[in-house]
């Protein structure tokens, strides 16, 4: 037990020191056009994304969240959520990407382009 304790103080000192740590599983947000909704099954993400962060419901639907969280003690913290809403067959119903990951966000909006 004593062994477990100092390894996990040495993990938790060395991410201290480095300034960050990071949450969840990380993923391509740039590239979700096989998600399609009424099409895309349960199947189909779980082989695309693997298991959910979280699982939630939404006003009766079932939701699966992917979320990638990047914390730094300087400078700004990134997230991005993957939120996806599924009707009673199992298939997509809906889903939102959000994320403040510069070059991600820059892809999906080419306008917020630092200017040169």
């Amino acid at each position: 037990m004593m062994k477990i304790t100092v390894l996990l103080a040495i993990a938790v000192s060395g991410a201290v020191l480095a300034g960050c740590a990071s949450m969840g599983k990380d993923f391509d947000s740039t590239s979700l056009s096989w998600m399609k909704s009424g099409e895309t099954t349960k199947k189909d993400v779980l082989a695309k994304l693997g298991d959910p962060f979280r699982v939630g419901m939404d006003a009766g639907d079932q939701t699966w969240t992917y979320g990638y969280y990047k914390y730094r003690i300087i400078g700004n913290s990134d997230t991005k959520d993957l939120v996806i809403r599924f009707s009673a067959d199992e298939k997509v119903k809906t889903y939102t990407l959000s994320t403040s990951f510069q070059e991600e966000k820059e892809a999906m909006e080419p306008v917020l382009k630092p200017k040169q």
